[in-house]
């Protein structure tokens, strides 16, 4: 059901930024394997969304601490990442109050930050 990023794939040019997933709506009526189904209520009422996750960020930001830092070193900045629990291809049940839409080469896409996103489906065991 997902969309699968391939070499001639227009999403492969997107970067997604820190801690946000990029999602495409699933189809309002679509069940997915497991059965996991939002009622029409809710939907329409667009508090709640679900999607799949196309592209996710790298996660949270940490400064990385130098053990041999020394005054007269030159400093270098060092990012390393908490990873998000979202991954792509992930159905992701999300905020519509947290999410951004974004029009991208004539697709309508949501830009959600993981704080938004309330669950996950995953196709593989947890």
């Amino acid at each position: 059901m997902s969309i699968q990023l391939t070499s001639d794939n227009k999403l492969k040019k997107l970067i997604i930024v820190g801690d946000r997933v990029l999602i495409r709506l699933k189809k309002p009526n679509e069940k997915t394997g497991s059965g996991l189904y939002l009622p029409p209520g809710v939907q329409e009422k667009e508090k709640v969304q679900q999607g799949y996750i196309i592209k996710a960020g790298p996660g949270y930001p940490i400064p990385v601490a130098s053990e041999d830092h020394e005054p007269w070193m030159d400093t270098e900045e060092k990012v390393k990442y908490v990873p998000l629990q979202a991954k792509e291809g992930d159905l992701a049940i999300f905020l519509l109050s947290g999410a951004h839409e974004v029009i991208y080469e004539g697709d309508k896409y949501f830009i959600v930050s993981q704080g938004a996103i309330l669950m996950l489906e995953r196709e593989q065991d947890l």
